[in-house]
């Protein structure tokens, strides 16, 4: 069976029951311990960001400060 079959098999369930199923695929990939590969892309990126950090090691924003002004932008 394809993923556009399954796909459309899904689509005429219910909400609640679509929701199940993201549920127990996600379960199932969190299970096998899995990751994607990284694209070029990203790997580009994240090359870049370990080469900025380790040019100004001390150039950071603690965690508290960000959670802090993340929360006063949602408002909560």
């Amino acid at each position: 069976m394809t993923s556009k079959q399954i796909l459309k098999q899904a689509s005429i369930l219910e909400v609640d029951e679509q929701i199940e199923l993201i549920e127990e695929i996600w379960n199932g990939i969190v299970r096998r311990n899995d990751e994607p590969p990284l694209t070029e892309k990203q790997k580009v990126e994240l090359d870049r960001r370990l080469e900025e950090h380790l040019e100004n090691p001390d150039d950071v924003v603690p965690w508290s400060e960000v959670k802090t002004e993340s929360l006063a932008k949602i408002g909560k």
